[in-house]
C-alpha cells in the first residue's frame, strides 16, 4: 500500500516556495552586515562605557569602610612552599620540625645564558685560535692582491711593509763621526843634582859609643814622659777621688746604707713569698716518726739553680763555718771532653731567689774550702791545676791570690783543697791534691802564693808471690784527702786505682799503711787492714759525708738520684731513710750544716736541693733515770767518742 501524500502538499508548489524563502533569507542577511559594518564604524569614535558588574555574593561596604586605606606587608616568602614539613629525627628519636632553607623562597624572573669565556677554558683558546687563522687569511689575501696588482703594474694598491724593527720600541740607525785629538810629544831636560864624595874610617867603639848615645837619649825621653804622666795621674786621681767621696756622700740611693736596706728588703720579700717553706724549715718535724721505729724521711725545702748553671755540674759544696745560713757552690763538669769556664755561687736560705755572691773562673771549679777561722777567705781548685783564693767581701770579680808556673802549679785537676789550722803557722796555708800525683802546700805571702811540696804518690803495685810486698814505680793520680783532727801530721789519700792510703807530713816519699777498697762505701779503722763496716748501695756513689751532730750517722749520694742516710748505732746492714730527690739527674755531692739539721745535695743538672732530716734520723739514745727523764751526757764529744768505739769492738768482734 502506496504511503499517503501530506495535507495540502504539492511538490510544484513546495518547491517553489521554498525557492522564495531562501532567496528572501538571502537578501536579509547581506542586508544585516552591512548594517553592523555602518554600527562598527560609528562605535569605533565612541568613547568606552564602563559598567560596574557586581557579584551577587559580594559584601557591602559602606562608603566609610571603602574610603578607609588599608597597609598591606609585601613579603619575600613564597607562599607556594611548604612551612611545616615534619621529619623524623633518628638522633633525638622525635619528629621534628624541618626548618626553611635560604634557598626555598628564590624566584628566577630572568635568566640568561652569559656569552663570556675564561681565559684559561678549552672555549677561550679555540676561540683565540680561530680569530688568528681568520686574521692569517686576510693577511694572505692581502698579500695576494698587492702582488697581483704589482705584476699588472698598478700602484694604487699599496702592500704592507714588512716589519724589520730590532726591537718592540721605535728603533732608528744613526751614525756619527768624531774628531780625533791630534797627538803631541812633550820633553824636559833637568840639570842632575850635584854629588859630594865623602870617605871616613869607622872602628867598632865609635859604632857602640853611637849606640849607646842614642839609647841614653831615648832612655831619658821614656823617664821624662812617664814622670809627666804620673803627675797627670796624680792629680786627676786626687780629683777624681776627691769627686767621688763627694758624689758618694751626697748620693743617697748608691749609698752603702741604701745597699744593706734593699738587702733586707729583699729577703724579706722573699721570706713573704715563701712562708710555708720558711715555717717547714724552722717548726716542721715529722709526726709519722712516733710509729715507724728506726725509719726516717727528709722533707725537700728549696732548690738552688740559676740559668747560666743549668747545663754545669756541681762540682762542690762547702757551708761556711761562721755563718749557717751561707754556703758555697763550685760549678764544673766531669765530662772531660767537654769543658769550659767554672763558677762558683754563695748562696744564704735567707734569700733564695739569687746567690749573695758570684765569681767567675777561666776552668772548672772542682773543689773549695771555706777558711775555719777567716771565714772570708774560700780556697778553690780548678780543672787546669790552678789553685786561687777569693774574698767574698770583696765585690770585684777577682781572685787575690793564684797561682802560676812561676809560683808552682799543679799539671791536671785539681780534686780537694783544705785549709791548714795551726797556731804555730805564721801564714796562711791550705793543701790541694791533684790528678798528677802531688799533694802540695801553698802559702799566702804578701803578694804571692808560693807552692811547697808535700809527698808524691806512687803508684804502688802488689807482687803474686807475696802479696805483702809492694813495688812503688810511678806516681798515682790522687783523688781525694783527709786529716786527723787529732793528729794534725796524719792524713789519708785516696787515688784512682781505689786504693787509701795513710800518710804522714814528716815521711814524704813512704805510705804508713794501704788499704784496698772498691766501688762500694766502707767504714774504716786506720789500725786495721781490713774495713769494719761495708755497704753496697747498688749504685755508683757520688760522694759521702759524716754528720756533725753524730759520730755514727752519714749520708751518700748515688747516680740514681738517690739519697741514703744511715744511723750505724741503730742499723748496721741498712740506711734509714732511701729517698729520691731528683728525677732526671745524677747526684754529685752531699754537705751536712753544721747548726741546723739540714743537709744539701748537689746534682749535674747544676742544682741544689736543701733536705731537713726527720726526728728519726737524728735522735739520740741517752740515758734516762728513774723517773724517765732524759738525762744529757756531761760531755757531748766523749758521748760520742764511747758510741763509736763501741760499734768499732762490736763490728771487730
Amino acid at each position: 500500500m502506496p504511503p499517503k501524500k501530506p495535507h495540502n502538499a504539492s511538490p510544484v508548489k513546495g518547491g517553489k516556495k521554498k525557492k522564495d524563502s531562501d532567496t528572501d533569507a538571502s537578501a536579509h542577511h547581506h542586508s544585516h552586515v552591512a548594517a553592523a559594518a555602518i554600527a562598527d564604524d560609528e562605535d569605533f569614535y565612541r568613547e568606552p562605557i564602563k559598567r560596574t558588574v557586581r557579584p551577587e555574593n559580594q559584601l557591602q561596604l559602606p562608603e566609610e569602610k571603602l574610603d578607609e586605606d588599608i597597609t598591606r606587608v609585601l613579603t619575600a616568602n613564597d607562599p607556594n612552599v611548604p612551612n611545616n614539613i615534619t621529619k623524623y629525627n633518628y638522633k633525638e628519636k622525635a619528629y621534628k620540625q624541618d626548618p626553611e632553607g635560604p634557598m626555598d623562597h628564590l624566584a628566577f624572573h630572568l635568566q640568561l645564558d652569559g656569552c663570556s669565556l675564561h681565559i684559561e677554558s678549552e672555549e677561550a683558546k679555540a676561540q683565540k685560535e680561530m680569530e688568528a687563522n681568520k686574521k692569517a687569511e686576510l693577511e694572505q689575501l692581502k698579500k695576494n692582491a698587492a702582488q697581483e696588482a704589482f705584476e699588472a703594474g698598478e700602484e694604487d694598491i699599496e702592500a704592507e711593509a714588512p716589519k724589520t724593527g730590532k726591537n718592540q720600541f721605535n728603533y732608528s740607525e744613526r751614525a756619527a763621526q768624531t774628531f780625533n785629538n791630534v797627538l803631541r810629544s812633550r820633553g824636559v831636560a833637568t840639570e842632575p843634582p850635584p854629588v859630594v864624595q865623602f870617605s871616613a874610617t869607622v872602628t867598632q867603639w865609635d859604632i857602640v859609643d853611637t849606640y849607646m848615645l842614642d839609647q841614653k837619649k831615648s832612655q831619658q825621653a821614656e823617664d821624662e814622659a812617664k814622670n809627666a804622666d804620673k803627675r797627670k795621674g796624680h792629680s786627676a786621681a786626687a780629683s777624681n777621688d776627691e769627686g767621688q767621696k763627694k758624689t758618694k756622700e751626697n748620693d743617697m740611693v748608691h749609698s752603702q746604707k741604701m745597699s744593706n736596706a734593699l738587702k733586707i728588703l729583699e729577703r724579706m720579700v722573699n721570706q713573704n713569698a715563701e712562708d710555708e717553706v720558711f715555717q717547714d724549715f724552722k717548726y716542721w718535724e715529722d709526726q709519722s716518726d712516733e710509729f715507724r721505729n728506726n725509719e726516717g724521711s727528709l722533707l725537700p725545702l728549696w732548690r738552688f739553680s740559676t740559668e747560666k748553671t743549668n747545663r754545669k755540674h756541681v762540682t762542690a759544696l762547702c757551708w761556711n763555718p761562721a755563718y749557717p745560713d751561707l754556703f758555697a757552690v763550685g760549678y764544673g763538669s766531669y765530662d772531660f771532653m767537654r769543658q769550659g769556664s767554672g763558677m762558683v755561687y754563695c748562696f744564704s736560705l735567707k734569700n733564695t731567689s739569687h746567690p749573695e755572691y758570684l765569681f767567675s773562673t777561666e776552668s772548672g771549679v772542682m773543689c773549695l774550702d771555706f777558711h775555719p777561722h777567716y771565714q772570708s777567705l774560700l780556697a778553690v781548685g780548678c780543672y787546669d791545676g790552678t789553685v786561687m783564693v777569693f774574698d767574698v767581701r770583696q765585690k770585684i770579680n777577682r781572685a787575690i791570690y793564684s797561682s802560676s808556673i812561676r809560683t808552682g802549679k799543679h799539671t791536671d785537676p785539681v780534686w780537694q783543697v783544705h785549709w791548714q789550722v795551726e797556731d804555730m803557722a805564721k801564714e796562711l796555708n791550705f793543701f790541694s791534691i791533684s790528678s798528677d800525683g802531688h799533694v802540695a802546700s801553698w802559702v799566702m805571702s804578701k803578694n804571692e802564693l808560693k807552692m811547697e811540696p808535700v809527698m808524691q804518690l806512687k803508684l804502688v803495685s802488689s807482687t803474686r808471690d807475696d802479696p805483702e810486698e809492694v813495688n812503688l814505680s810511678g806516681l798515682a793520680g790522687g783523688c781525694c784527702f783527709d786529716f786527723n783532727k787529732y793528729n794534725e801530721h796524719l792524713f789519708i789519700v785516696g787515688t784512682e786505682e781505689g786504693k787509701i792510703h795513710k800518710c804522714s807530713k814528716a815521711y814524704s816519699g813512704q805510705y804508713l799503711e794501704t788499704y784496698q777498697a772498691d766501688w762500694t762505701v766502707k767504714v774504716w779503722d786506720h789500725n786495721l787492714p781490713n774495713p769494719v763496716l761495708s755497704f753496697d748501695l747498688g749504685c755508683a756513689v757520688g760522694d759521702v759525708a759524716w754528720a756533725p751532730y753524730s759520730s755514727t750517722v752519714f749520708a751518700a749520694v748515688t747516680s740514681d738520684g738517690k739519697v741514703h742516710v744511715f744511723d750505724l748505732s741503730k742499723n748496721k746492714h741498712e740506711p734509714l731513710c732511701e729517698q729520691k730527690v731528683v728525677k732526671k739527674s745524677k747526684l754529685t755531692h752531699v754537705c751536712f750544716n753544721e747548726k741546723a739539721y739540714i743537709v744539701i745535695v748537689g746534682d749535674d743538672r747544676g742544682g741544689v736541693t736543701s733536705l731537713k732530716l726527720s726526728p728519726n734520723l737524728r735522735k739520740e739514745d741517752y740515758e734516762r733515770n728513774d723517773e724517765g727523764e732524759v738525762v744529757l751526757p756531761a760531755d757531748p764529744v766523749k758521748f760520742q767518742v764511747d758510741k763509736m768505739d763501741k760499734l768499732l769492738s762490736a763490728a771487730s768482734n
